[in-house]
């Protein structure tokens, strides 16, 4: 039985890992999928007090809370930030990071660092604009959804809290990479705001090298889009239970 920690990326909730939670358990497997403060059914603790730290802690405290070791982490897209940090607190308590098209910061980057300045410009007007310092969803089909599963995520989605955007990050590169790792590139359609992290992890030298060492890296292709728990879920449960094995 393996153990699994799942994170959502800006503007979700666990919602979004229904279906994989959902079949890592019809498997035989634990499955925690973590909401994190002020978005998905925590949106009522949306607030301006809301930082990167609350959400790594939001993270940290769910391993501890469920017990868990040897735990299989995933994080989608902006948790790329968050599995980042967990790995380089917590590298003792993982077996597998995988990073759902999820950013690769190097140490003290933030989110937003490797954005646009347009995109930079207008998240951080938003949340300067709102009285929770949050900024809105975009439409979900720039993740590649459409019917069913674009009005499901158009629906779910949340304000995502703006303090979390441009707040860097410090980490030990070395204390990262001991934990195996995986990137899931979501390649149909690719999000732009992830281009900058496609080149990073097939970069010999990213981390100075340390990318590629320790633990070891890989690149994985899925031909969905940015949401492929929603997209892709069967798959996506295949390569998180593959990372397990």
């Amino acid at each position: 039985m393996a153990n699994f920690i799942l994170v959502h990326g800006a503007w979700h909730g666990a919602w979004c890992w229904r279906h994989v939670s959902d079949a890592l358990v019809r498997a035989g497997h634990r499955a925690h999928a973590v909401t994190l403060t002020g978005l998905g059914e925590r949106a009522h603790l949306l607030s301006s007090t809301i930082t990167l730290e609350t959400h790594i802690s939001d993270v940290m405290n769910a391993i501890e809370a469920e017990e868990m070791d040897d735990v299989g982490l995933a994080v989608h897209s902006y948790a790329g930030m968050l599995g980042t940090a967990v790995a380089d607190r917590m590298a003792g308590r993982l077996k597998h990071l995988v990073y759902v098209d999820a950013v690769v910061p190097r140490p003290g980057e933030s989110w937003s660092s490797t954005h646009a300045s347009t995109t930079r410009e207008s998240r951080l007007a938003a949340a300067q604009a709102s009285a929770e310092f949050s900024f809105p969803p975009p439409d979900p089909a720039i993740f590649g959804l459409a019917q069913a599963d674009h009005e499901w995520v158009k629906r779910r989605q949340t304000p995502h809290p703006g303090h979390t955007y441009s707040a860097p990050l410090a980490f030990d590169v070395q204390r990262v990479a001991a934990v195996p790792r995986t990137f899931v590139n979501c390649t149909q359609p690719p999000l732009a705001t992830i281009d900058a992290i496609r080149t990073r992890v097939v970069d010999p030298k990213f981390w100075d090298g340390a990318w590629l060492a320790g633990g070891g890296a890989r690149v994985v292709e899925l031909k969905t889009g940015h949401d492929p728990m929603v997209s892709a879920p069967t798959a996506l449960t295949q390569l998180l239970l593959d990372c397990a094995a």
